[in-house]
């Protein structure tokens, strides 16, 4: 044996050492030096706050290991439609402001009609990694993202991603198909959720999310594998997912923790982004030495302070200061101590159809067999009783049998009504939208351009009186006007006219004000929501080891990662490369 005695991982590193002089050797020869190629790896809504205190813990040891031996830092992305414009900021560099785009649904012009629009079409602005032939680059599983033909390489979207917005498709067209006879799909696929009180449903979506997330290390592994990519780029979709419907299981600051959190196994929050550190850990091992990985997040996740405000309080609220006396769902009682929050037999409905149930009802009967019956059995007999007098709500079970895609979005309940209404709330995924119902505007404008700004001025009042009924928190933080006069109509400004953003001290099932009333108590419905902290861990032999980056945007990470890949950065972004900011060493 010629080697024996030799230590053969001295062996292996003297062979790879020789090979990569030998690779830039020839690219010198050609006259270019090679790149370090760039590994991103994004965690959807992964929240830097609970990564902080995890990696301070013990967990998370790859991505403790990558921060301590590199760079880290803090971002913030904006403070509202933080929900719906984060990927489409990170994928062009550009604000809202500038891309037009601001949610997947939209209210279409001259209509009181909402479309579901999906992702960004970039037209105007192309993703940041749209680099022509000189960049070889892998994208898999990137959400809110086009297949661009200005990418030389491999693009498969909505594979497992969260919330993808876009067909499952590929470039080349088999990339995809390959990868699934191979690997297999994402058993999570449109598929990420369940009912937060229904134990064994929770535990078989963190089943699947940790078999997406297992698969998606190997797929990550393999391609890596396959080609000297110059950049790599994946999501981690199922953090979002589990910070949706398992922050009440992990977290005590949800008022569902002591009532359901402890009666699960474990912590399934923790144990989904463990799954990830160790998927990462597995990917990194088929990284090139010289290779700088990035791992990051665009925003953030908390308890959620968002859905219940923004898709059943504020289109309540509006809906009682239009018609004085009506009420469209529930209806609770001022001055007394507000019961515990609706579980049990009473929920389990889902949330949908315990929310219904409470819809108000000006007959007694009806209104008791609504809140006592099964949904099945009370839509056979709601027919005999006749109908409420208009305004109505329409029954999101009536929408979803006509095909409306946004049955489940409580405000669209209300559309019957909003012709008649002086403001009402659009559909939301994130903050509280006002849309005011202007002459000259909405085919049926009920509020001349000269009242705009004292019903601006009117609803923003009457919404910083509205209170938690349990602690007394006011519910509105902000009030953010979007438009400037009544007739601004620049095209790439929000539907919204007002834009709500509620506080973020406790998680809200009751509210109340002098003027409309109590609303609720209503079904929780998703435990976590976003918030606009994010994150970036840099490591690499471009990067100072132990060091803090300054204080960054979701604007910041394209421009980042473009210089790290020595890439031309577009005039169109909006934001600074962080690794050329000065830093402080840890």
């Amino acid at each position: 044996m010629p080697f024996q005695g030799i230590d053969k991982l001295r062996l292996n590193r003297a062979i790879n050492a020789i090979a990569k002089c030998t690779v830039n050797l020839c690219r010198i020869y050609q006259g270019k030096l090679m790149r370090n190629p760039v590994i991103a790896i994004g965690l959807d809504a992964g929240d830097p706050n609970l990564l902080e205190k995890w990696m301070a813990q013990g967990h998370l040891k790859n991505l403790k290991s990558l921060r301590d031996r590199g760079a880290y830092g803090r971002l913030k992305t904006f403070d509202y439609y933080r929900a719906e414009t984060p990927w489409t900021t990170f994928l062009t560099g550009a604000s809202p402001e500038k891309t037009g785009y601001w949610a997947p649904v939209k209210l279409r012009e001259g209509s009181y009609d909402v479309d579901a629009i999906e992702a960004y079409n970039f037209a105007e602005y192309q993703p940041f990694y749209a680099l022509g032939d000189d960049y070889r680059a892998a994208i898999f599983d990137m959400p809110q993202a086009p297949l661009s033909d200005r990418v030389n390489g491999v693009q498969g979207l909505a594979w497992g991603a969260h919330s993808p917005q876009t067909p499952t498709h590929s470039k080349p067209e088999a990339f995809l198909s390959d990868i699934i006879a191979k690997h297999g799909e994402h058993p999570a696929l449109h598929k990420d959720f369940a009912s937060i009180l229904d134990i064994p449903a929770l535990q078989e979506l963190q089943k699947k999310l940790e078999t997406g997330i297992e698969r998606r290390g190997q797929i990550c592994k393999d391609l890596l594998q396959q080609d000297n990519w110059d950049f790599f780029l994946t999501i981690f979709g199922e953090t979002h997912s589990a910070g949706h419907y398992f922050w009440h299981l992990s977290q005590p600051d949800h008022p569902l923790y002591p009532l359901v959190g402890n009666r699960y196994p474990g912590d399934p929050l923790l144990e989904i982004f463990e799954a990830i550190d160790t998927a990462i850990g597995e990917i990194l091992t088929a990284a090139p030495d010289n290779a700088n990985v990035v791992v990051f997040a665009a925003h953030g996740m908390d308890f959620n302070n968002m859905d219940l405000p923004s898709m059943v309080f504020l289109p309540e609220f509006l809906y009682r200061w239009n018609f004085p006396g009506k009420v469209g769902l529930a209806e609770g009682k001022m001055g007394q101590t507000p019961g515990g929050p609706l579980v049990g037999e009473r929920a389990k409905r889902g949330f949908m159809g315990t929310l219904w149930s409470l819809k108000g009802d000006r007959n007694p009967l009806r209104g008791f067999l609504r809140r006592t019956l099964p949904t099945k059995i009370f839509s056979r007999i709601e027919p005999l009783f006749g109908s409420e007098p208009e305004p109505d709500l329409i029954s999101p079970f009536e929408m979803q049998k006509k095909g409306d895609r946004l049955f489940f979005q409580t405000p669209c309940w209300y559309q019957p009504a909003w012709p008649r209404m002086k403001a009402f709330a659009l559909p939301s995924f994130s903050e509280g939208y006002i849309r005011i119902n202007l002459k000259g505007r909405e085919p049926n404008g009920i509020v001349d351009p000269s009242e705009y700004d004292a019903v601006c001025q009117e609803i923003t009042e009457k919404l910083y009186q509205l209170k938690d009924s349990r602690t007394g928190e006011t519910m509105v933080q902000k009030v953010v006007r979007t438009r400037q006069t009544a007739t601004d109509s620049d095209p790439k400004l929000p539907d919204a006219d007002l834009v709500i953003i509620w506080q973020d001290k406790c998680a809200s099932d009751t509210v109340e004000s002098p003027e409309i009333g109590r609303i609720g108590p209503i079904p929780f419905n998703r435990t976590g929501s976003h918030r606009s902290d994010g994150f970036l861990a840099l490591a690499g032999p471009d990067i100072q080891p132990g060091s803090t980056l300054p204080f960054g945007h979701s604007l910041d990470l394209a421009p980042t990662l473009l210089a790290l890949l020595e890439a031309p950065i577009p005039t169109d972004c909006e934001g600074k490369p962080l690794i050329n900011q000065p830093a402080v060493v840890r």
